[in-house]
């Protein structure tokens, strides 16, 4: 999905193929889940290490072409693309896609809502849920650069999609990723 993004509006991709089970690159430094249970009992040296050589390049990256937007004067929207699992705690998530946003920061709410609006109309079929499966105020990649940048500068959305529509893959799948693209640059647009 970052992919398809990236692409579709010329935009700058920081990826990873770190697993959360070594560590969770969308945890800030100190979050009692940064380290899974597999590495959390790992010896700090260890631990150090892996911030040194997952975590610290990522997020020096994504701060670095983030800045580099804003020394030319551009707002930055930042998406974060992520998914979820569809059951958790024996509960089923009633969702296809989440946008994740923080309510105190008018930019993230109006862009969500029009971005939530022009989803629906392209694909009313898709159930779209704001701050849903997770609060978007919550820890993350976007509350720490939401620190750095004032509100009418950056804009921090996670999109969260269904992780069985992912697995499924076919045409659902490549829908999807389309549907997200054209209703951004909609919402965008407005």
């Amino acid at each position: 999905m970052a992919k398809a993004l990236a692409s579709a509006f010329g935009a700058p991709i920081v990826t990873s193929t770190v697993s959360r089970l070594l560590i969770d690159l969308n945890r800030s430094i100190g979050h009692p889940q940064l380290f899974s249970v597999a590495t959390r009992g790992a010896p700090v040296s260890v631990r150090k290490e892996i911030v040194a050589l997952c975590y610290d390049p990522y997020r020096a990256e994504v701060e670095r072409l983030l800045r580099q937007a804003l020394l030319r004067g551009r707002r930055l929207v930042h998406i974060s693309s992520h998914s979820f699992t569809p059951m958790l705690d024996g509960k089923a998530r009633r969702a296809d896609v989440g946008l994740l946003y923080h309510p105190g920061r008018s930019a993230e709410a109006r862009l969500c809502a029009r971005w939530k609006a022009a989803l629906a109309a392209y694909a009313p079929e898709l159930r779209v849920r704001r701050n849903y499966p997770y609060a978007g105020k919550g820890d993350g990649l976007t509350a720490y650069f939401r620190r750095r940048f004032p509100d009418g500068v950056y804009a921090g959305i996670e999109l969260e999609i269904n992780q069985s529509i992912v697995v499924a893959a076919g045409r659902r799948w490549t829908t999807l990723r389309r549907v997200l693209v054209d209703s951004l640059r909609s919402a965008c647009a407005s």
